[in-house]
């Protein structure tokens, strides 16, 4: 599912009653939230994508993928570009020495069939998860983002992702029943989009 339905957006509404009054009045004036449209169906391409953006803004890991395609733009996808012996101009582009060695591993890993997209569509988050992390510089964050945009899980609740984690604190803060997990429970199986939310209201301000 790539968009709340209106259905599901007034339960969604009506569920965040429960969390507290401004939450469900944020999620109102926002209306129903879907994912971004995916810029590629390469599993692998897209893990580099993520993997150069991790711990940037969003500008700033624009930026430096933008050098990178550039850089591999004699390679037929730039997949191909991660070797060693381009390792000064992937350093070049702007990216440090850990995420040029998560490139080059991730290559490896592609050419291995360790990152097979039909593959991993077929496994649970939690196994996908389990598969993904044993690559060099895939945490559990990536692959929670791997899981919500690529496979458009509709239920990963991101909590490693500081957003996320900050904006929903703000509304289950002085509740006495509910926390970061329990809050956030009353909304599955669709918390991915309960994190959409989050992050409109952390990049936008809620509006009051």
């Amino acid at each position: 599912m790539r968009q709340l339905t209106p259905a599901l957006h007034d339960d969604f509404v009506a569920r965040a009653r429960r969390v507290s009054r401004a939450l469900s009045a944020h999620l109102a004036d926002i209306g129903p939230i879907g994912y971004p449209r995916r810029s590629t169906r390469d599993l692998p391409l897209h893990l580099a994508r993520i993997i150069v953006g991790q711990q940037l803004s969003t500008k700033a890991a624009q930026s430096i993928w933008s050098r990178v395609a550039e850089a591999a733009a004699s390679e037929s996808r730039p997949l191909d570009f991660f070797t060693p012996e381009n390792t000064a101009r992937l350093r070049a582009c702007g990216l440090s020495g850990a995420k040029v060695e998560a490139l080059l591993g991730l290559r490896f890993a592609a050419a291995e069939g360790q990152v097979d997209a039909r593959a991993l569509g077929r496994k649970s988050h939690a196994e996908r998860a389990g598969t993904l992390t044993r690559l060099r510089g895939i945490g559990p964050w990536t692959a929670d983002m791997v899981s919500m945009f690529f496979f458009r899980d509709p239920d990963i609740w991101p909590l490693g992702d500081l957003a996320v984690r900050k904006t929903f604190e703000r509304y289950v803060g002085d509740h006495k029943r509910l926390d970061l997990h329990s809050g956030a429970a009353l909304f599955a199986p669709y918390r991915s989009f309960l994190a959409l939310y989050m992050w409109r209201i952390a990049n936008n301000g809620p509006v009051d």
